[in-house]
């Protein structure tokens, strides 16, 4: 990774690293996120993904508006170190280790691999 990569890399982990935190303070059901981006069009690749056990959990997320705080979160989080998402809701996605298993057998590289 080129030098400016790598550290518009980690400004993005560090501010991923605090929403983390913080969603699994405050959103029942979130296990953990993941995001990639293709550097070459950033911010606009970035895909943040959070990740939660059951598909039911993230209905029940959803249903109590939790889908959109997580997206505010993550954009004022970003932000915060520079980097403007146009619209999160193109960035930030959610999926459940459920769908994984049954989709891709648990991996999540190759789940992840996918067109969002």
């Amino acid at each position: 990774m080129k030098s400016t990569i790598k550290k518009l890399d980690d400004n993005v982990v560090k501010a991923l690293t605090k929403v983390c935190e913080e969603a699994k303070q405050k959103v029942s059901g979130f296990d953990w996120l993941t995001h990639r981006a293709d550097y070459s069009n950033f911010p606009g690749s970035l895909v943040v993904t959070f990740v939660f056990l059951t598909e039911q959990q993230i209905s029940d997320a959803k249903a109590e508006q939790q889908d959109a705080y997580l997206r505010k979160l993550t954009h004022k989080q970003l932000l915060k170190a520079g980097i403007l998402l146009k619209d999160p809701r193109r960035n930030v996605f959610f999926d459940s280790e459920e769908a994984c298993h049954k989709g891709h057998q648990g991996d999540w590289d190759k789940r992840l691999a996918l067109p969002s």
